[in-house]
């Protein structure tokens, strides 16, 4: 739950890890998690909340997070897993995944939204910390080139979804396409796809946006 002291925390953490996630809201495709712990000396200027970025700052900036950042990873959750249970719990995991995979120990976790995810370490939830914390943003722009670039990769495989354009979100292209084609085999199946309006996942809401 949020902790009204996670500024007091943070500092005082050597190792303080960043964890988000992109991909929560798409009819398909995987939701994707970084976790990221900076040096002291990062240049922070670069950062933002990645939903506010250009894609050409987003992609420069994960260059840099992942040149210079001390430990860096991401974890992922398939359709699959998203449909057998439900985005919260499926994004839980990509973002207990995605430290997992640091193989460095944080002092402290500071997760994007109002859920944690099953860590090891100590956590705190901090509401909008893709736009406060510098590196709950950077693990937010590295989810969001990775999940990006899945997502073209899969254009490739299925050019007739236009997963290139939309990602995967519920615009009125996806639908239009989804209902001319039928669910592609990387379609979330509890989401459903309505003619007006966005789709709507089945299960209950994730932690942040994404």
């Amino acid at each position: 739950m949020q902790d009204e002291t996670w500024e007091a925390r943070a500092a005082a953490a050597a190792n303080l890890c960043g964890i988000d996630e992109a991909g929560r809201g798409p009819l398909a495709g995987p939701v994707c998690a970084a976790a990221v712990i900076l040096p002291s000396d990062f240049p922070i200027r670069i950062l933002a909340d990645s939903k506010v970025l250009s894609r050409a700052r987003r992609e420069s900036a994960a260059a840099i997070i992942r040149d210079r950042a001390r430990a860096w990873a991401l974890g992922w959750a398939s359709p699959g897993e998203i449909d057998e249970m439900n985005i919260l719990s499926a994004t839980l995991l990509a973002m207990s995944r995605a430290y997992e995979g640091l193989g460095m120990e944080a002092d402290l976790v500071l997760v994007d939204g109002n859920r944690l995810p099953s860590l090891p370490v100590p956590s705190l939830a901090v509401v909008r910390g893709d736009g406060l914390v510098p590196e709950v943003m950077a693990a937010s722009i590295l989810a969001k080139t990775a999940r990006d670039r899945v997502m073209e990769r899969y254009d490739w495989l299925y050019p007739e979804y236009g997963y290139a354009r939309h990602k995967g979100y519920p615009s009125r292209e996806h639908r239009e396409l989804c209902a001319r084609f039928g669910p592609s085999p990387i379609q979330r199946m509890t989401f459903r796809v309505k003619s007006e309006g966005p789709g709507m996942p089945d299960g209950p809401p994730g932690p942040g946006g994404g």
